[in-house]
């Protein structure tokens, strides 16, 4: 920024693009009035003003930045004329405060050339393109009313909003907060020579609540279904049970209390086998049925919050003093 401003002429507070001598002072002060730069002030400040522009004309030539940026403060509160925010800028630029510099190259060209001179106003069209490479720009923008948005931790603006703001490059926190709302924050990196847009959006918590299980939600149910069914069969197998003891029991008092033929037997087998499969089958029914509850009790849905940001992935031009290329930068 040193090289910047040894190649910029000093600016002064005459009308033309030449320096004001001691002579041409009075005729700067008694410049019309319609001019912008200088209706409205008083001729006092505006004395005042150039004497104060001119110290800080003689440090700035003397490399005694700091102090010059003194002199122009106190010339600017006298008088807003964009020749004081000219040669701030200079001394700005040695001082590598690149954000300050913009702003005040910025209202140094507000009415154009006349207040400056051409060559002047060009110099500074010029540098101020320079120092928009070296700076970051971001589009920061928010649609929920009355959120409150930042930017590290300094107050943007009000939703409904979208505000574009110069910065040095670097690693930023924007974020967005409302009552009612989970807050949302973003870490953007901002690259030299590049605009990025960042767009905030607010969620409530149940909108951020989702909700998942340990097993997929046929599982407890299928083992729930099989155990019903294997009871169920259990419970058929039963009756077969009894059929075959009812066999058994009218056959022997048929024949008043003989010795069961063989088919008499055969029915009273039938059921001990029958019996036993339907107690195995209520039995494994039930560890099923027990089974399955467990697994429905241990499968409820559990609450889960998720992650609205997006995953973007951003390319941007690495501009500088003999520095060509390009960063790529993933967001989650």
């Amino acid at each position: 920024m040193k090289a910047v401003a040894l190649s910029l002429a000093v600016g002064s507070l005459a009308l033309g693009a030449g320096p004001a001598s001691a002579q041409e002072r009075g005729s700067t002060l008694e410049s019309a009035e319609v001019n912008p730069w200088v209706r409205g002030v008083p001729k006092k400040n505006r004395l005042e003003a150039l004497e104060l522009f001119e110290m800080g004309n003689a440090r700035l030539e003397e490399s005694l930045f700091v102090q010059a940026l003194e002199s122009y403060q106190k010339a600017l509160a006298q008088w807003n004329h964009p020749a004081i925010h000219y040669n701030m800028a200079l001394a700005l630029m040695s001082l590598e405060r690149p954000l300050e510099v913009h702003l005040h190259l910025t209202e140094a060209m507000r009415y154009g050339p006349d207040p400056l001179g051409s060559e002047k106003y060009e110099n500074g069209r010029r540098y101020l393109a320079l120092v928009e490479k070296q700076l970051a720009r971001v589009e920061v923008s928010c649609d929920e009313p009355g959120a409150s948005v930042s930017l590290d931790g300094q107050f943007l603006f009000v939703a409904p909003n979208r505000v574009e703001k110069l910065v040095r490059p670097g690693t930023y926190h924007v974020s967005a907060t409302k009552g009612g709302y989970e807050p949302t924050e973003l870490r953007q990196t901002l690259m030299p020579g590049a605009t990025t847009p960042v767009e905030l959006k607010l969620y409530t918590e149940k909108e951020l609540t989702r909700y998942k299980t340990r097993w997929p939600v046929w599982i407890p149910w299928t083992v729930l279904g099989a155990g019903a069914a294997v009871a169920a069969g259990g419970g058929l197998l039963h009756l077969g049970v009894l059929g075959s003891y009812d066999t058994f029991d009218k056959g022997v008092e048929a024949c008043g209390g003989c010795m069961p033929a063989p088919a008499l037997t055969e029915a009273r087998q039938q059921g001990d086998l029958l019996r036993t499969v339907s107690l195995g089958a209520y039995a494994a029914g039930g560890a099923a049925l027990v089974t399955g509850a467990v697994l429905l009790f241990l499968n409820r849905p559990q609450p889960y919050r998720i992650d609205p940001g997006v995953r973007t992935l951003s390319v941007a031009p690495l501009v500088g003093d003999g520095v060509g290329g390009a960063s790529m930068s993933l967001r989650f």
